[in-house]
């Protein structure tokens, strides 16, 4: 059976994962709050990508820029003047729309048989004509007249003109809408004093590009990767945390020599590109994504932004069908050039090379990833259901054991036996300081091994009543569901080196 995002959404609520924001109010649309799960899965997932962008190369930086910054950032950028969407709104149920999201109308031409010239036109959402007149045939407009009464005929395309994809409903005409939200600097509430949420993270990345490269005594190529929360003021959020206006970004500006400026052996802009096109597609792929989910989607010659050189998706498979997880971007020199037009950093944003004994602007290569988008991934390709005879099926995360919110979980078999729950206890204690372990007594076993393999631990060890006597005790996987008797002083090294492979692999 096909997962769907239902599924996810039930399961993210039950096991205290994600949760609608302000729920108790009835909710507000499109944002949502980590549980005590979730905080812990989406961390994971940010450290690994931290530890793959940062620490396990010699050639990062990491920076934590400021949400608000100069407005002026935003005009050198040009989101003031571009970042926005062409709204329409209906004159009759009151939805609002983007203009380029609303789909394809076929107009119809309804004329009478009889000879009177009586005329209707009919505008539905379609792709075909066929598609169009069975839309229409189910209109009033056709029902309410004698079978026969009507000949139809397709209007030409320039004749029909968009209407409510809900009600049919005649649409205003499009206006522009700017996504970014504003606040107030200070007391006071007027122009002067009007700061932007920022709506990427990249800005506050080429802004510091000299104070990086200088502290850092930084020669091309480098990069500085930074994970941060950006707002933007979507018109249609949605599909769970998919879409939201308030979001986390994990993204790294790679600043490389122009072609023209390489010396022979080294990698030109272009090359870094299909470099970091692989490594991230591959990242993926190391943390547990199956490769059957995953693809790259180049973009086009028509969908690239005026200033990209290239650009690729990586695509994961979502219940809501294919869609973006991560762009990597050329953008040649083109935001540093803009900051430094906008600024007096003339020359603090170009970089002097020394060998050609010349100042000259980097190029730029830029993956960027959601942290939202990513742990909704991982969660959704984690995802298991498995037949078990004569009992409900067996759900389970198959989770990286590096992203798993809980590593351990250690339950006593009978939590009627004081001596049990404190050797338990005691366990599970010991091993908090290597890795996230829990305890839990609130139900049989054969439940808590099912409560744990929902929210993808992947041990759990039990104290039963022989470990009194041989101090062993039994270490179940989640995946293979395997058991074994293990000393109890063994249980920490096993779970910590299977921790460790996992981060190698």
């Amino acid at each position: 059976m096909a997962l769907t995002m239902d599924a996810i959404v039930s399961l993210c609520k039950r096991r205290g994962l994600i949760f609608q924001s302000s729920e108790i109010y009835g909710g507000l649309a499109s944002t949502w709050d980590y549980g005590p799960l979730g905080v812990e899965l989406k961390r994971n997932v940010k450290e690994a990508w931290w530890r793959s962008m940062v620490y396990e190369r010699d050639d990062v930086e990491g920076l934590d820029a400021a949400i608000l910054m100069h407005p002026e950032t935003w005009a050198a950028s040009g989101h003031l003047s571009n970042f926005s969407d062409p709204l329409v709104d209906c004159k009759e149920c009151r939805r609002r729309f983007r203009e380029d999201h609303l789909p394809e109308f076929i107009g119809v031409l309804l004329t009478a048989a009889d000879g009177s010239g009586a005329t209707e036109t009919v505008i539905v959402p379609a792709d075909s004509f066929d598609e169009a007149m069975t839309k229409v045939k189910q209109t009033g407009k056709w029902s309410s007249k004698p079978k026969g009464f009507w000949t139809a005929t397709q209007l030409p395309p320039e004749q029909v003109k968009k209407v409510c994809p809900e009600c049919g409903g005649q649409l205003t005409e499009s206006r522009q809408f700017n996504l970014m939200f504003k606040t107030f600097l200070g007391p006071m509430e007027d122009s002067s004093a009007t700061v932007y949420l920022r709506p990427e993270t990249a800005q506050g990345i080429f802004v510091n590009f000299e104070n990086v490269q200088t502290s850092m005594r930084r020669k091309l190529p480098f990069g500085i990767a930074q994970i941060g929360k950006s707002f933007r003021n979507e018109i249609t959020p949605g599909n769970f945390t998919f879409r939201t206006r308030e979001f986390e970004q994990m993204e790294m500006e790679f600043f490389c020599k122009p072609e023209d400026k390489c010396k022979p052996g080294e990698r030109s802009d272009m090359e870094w590109w299909e470099y970091w096109k692989q490594e991230r597609y591959n990242w993926y792929i190391r943390y547990g994504i199956r490769p059957e989910f995953l693809r790259m989607r180049v973009h086009d010659a028509d969908e690239l932004a005026h200033y990209a050189k290239g650009c690729v998706d990586v695509e994961y498979n979502f219940p809501i069908g294919w869609s973006e997880l991560e762009g990597i971007a050329n953008r040649t020199d083109y935001d540093l050039k803009q900051h430094i037009e906008h600024s007096n950093a003339k020359k603090g944003l170009m970089f002097f090379d020394q060998e050609r004994n010349e100042h000259y602007i980097p190029y730029v290569i830029e993956p960027s990833a959601g942290a939202d988008r990513g742990t909704l991934a991982f969660l959704c390709d984690a995802y298991r259901e498995e037949a078990v005879e004569g009992k409900e099926a067996r759900k389970y995360l198959s989770l990286h054991y590096s992203l798993a919110p809980i590593k351990c979980a250690v339950f006593p078999l009978l939590k009627n036996r004081p001596e049990l729950v404190a050797k338990a206890r005691a366990m599970a204690l010991d091993l908090k300081p290597s890795f996230f372990t829990i305890y839990d007594d609130t139900a049989a076993i054969g439940k808590l091994y099912r409560r744990q393999d929902e929210i993808g631990t992947p041990f759990c060890v039990t104290v039963d009543v022989d470990t009194l006597t041989d101090g062993k005790v039994t270490i179940r996987n989640r995946d293979t569901m395997n058991q074994e008797r293990v000393p109890m002083e063994a249980v920490k090294t096993i779970v910590s080196d299977a921790l460790a492979n996992a981060k190698k692999q």
